[in-house]
Order: C-alpha cells, then sequence, then structure tokens
C-alpha cells in the first residue's frame, strides 16, 4: 500500500518543519510547498498558521491559496488546519480591533479569549463529540498543547476546550478537520490524531 502524499502549504507562516516531521513519523509521504497544482493534487493538504490571522491571510492571499483551499473544501477533498491554519479557515477574523476576512469555509468569527491570562499557552483537555473519528483511540482526560489568544465559539459537535471560555479546540466537517492545538507539539496524543487524519485519506 502506496504512502498517502500530504502537502504542508508554505505561505510563508512557521511551524511548516515541525509539522513535516510528526506526519512523516505517522506514515506520510509529506512535502512543504507552495505550488497549488501539488497541494491541489495532495491526497491531504495541511494547512498550518502561527502568530497573527491578519499576517497568515496575507500569506494565503500572496501565493493565492484560498481558492484552491475552498475547492478541495467543496470537493470533499481532506483539508487540516492547525492553530491559526485552523483560523484562518473561518470567515473572519479580529484582533486588536482589525477586522480580516478570512477563508470562510467554516462559519463564525475568531475573537481574542475571555481570560485572565493571555496567551492561553499549555496543555489541556479536550471533550471531543461523541464518535469523533479525528480523536479515535484517544483517552478522556488527555492533554494537547496550546498557544494562542484568539478562538472560535464552538458550533455543535466541535471539540471543545476552555481557558476563561469554552472554546473551539477541534472542529470534524466532513473531509474538513482542523484543531486549535499544535497536534504536532502535543506528543503520543498528537501523534495518533495524525495517524487517524491519514487512515481518513482513504
Amino acid at each position: 500500500m502506496s504512502r498517502p502524499r500530504v502537502v504542508v502549504l508554505d505561505y510563508g507562516s512557521g511551524n511548516l518543519r515541525s509539522a513535516e516531521r510528526a506526519l512523516a513519523r505517522v506514515g506520510a509521504d509529506v512535502t512543504v510547498t507552495a505550488d497549488l497544482a501539488a497541494a491541489a493534487d495532495a491526497d491531504g493538504l495541511v494547512v498550518p498558521g502561527v502568530g497573527a490571522y491578519a499576517a497568515c491571510m496575507a500569506g494565503i492571499g500572496a501565493v493565492g491559496a484560498a481558492p484552491m483551499i475552498i475547492g478541495r473544501v467543496a470537493a470533499g477533498r481532506p483539508v487540516l488546519g492547525i492553530c491559526v491554519g485552523m483560523q484562518v479557515l473561518y470567515e473572519l477574523g479580529d484582533e486588536h480591533g482589525v477586522r480580516t476576512p478570512g477563508i470562510g469555509v467554516l462559519p463564525g468569527e475568531v475573537r481574542r479569549l475571555a481570560a485572565p491570562i493571555l496567551p492561553h499557552m499549555g496543555w489541556n483537555t479536550v471533550t471531543p463529540p461523541a464518535g469523533s473519528a479525528l480523536f479515535a483511540g484517544v483517552g478522556a482526560d488527555t492533554r494537547f498543547y496550546f498557544v494562542h489568544s484568539y478562538a472560535a465559539k464552538p458550533e455543535p459537535g466541535d471539540t471543545i476546550a476552555e481557558h476563561g471560555e469554552p472554546f473551539a479546540a477541534a472542529v470534524e466537517r466532513g473531509s474538513l478537520w482542523a484543531t486549535q492545538f499544535h497536534p504536532e507539539k502535543s506528543g503520543d496524543a498528537g501523534a495518533q490524531l495524525l495517524d487517524n487524519w491519514l487512515r481518513s485519506l482513504g
């Protein structure tokens, strides 16, 4: 059986190599590239992201990646967003009063968490929905690694975490999966999630 071909989209954001290494460890054939044709053709596409929402959207705009991501989601082809790579999938990001349109394949806005201490940095438990494919084989009190000050409000069926208020820690919408935490920095539990995603690629 051939290894699933995964592209980690390089649009100038960080954490590309850690995502590449983590995916390779669980058996993916990984390429880090800004080549939109390769990204469109891959079995799975990873949209990473660290830092500011507006800067990430500017990078996505500079390489012209949004239509390709929208097209993959519309066609039911697997996409995995990580951290700000999850946030930019929403319709809007509001940082410091600056409202930046996102890719818009998820409904809702990304806003600053109402929490006494920001950023939310460190290990936190999450509550996935019953029957989650992303969290298959992951124990109930498992912790994942977060670094963020902004998040989306959870919709029904989302995986929830809390820091000051409940927020969307992960989403599974058909072939579109995303995590606010960093699976590539979450040890064995994160590796289990990435392996679950690879298995979903068929």
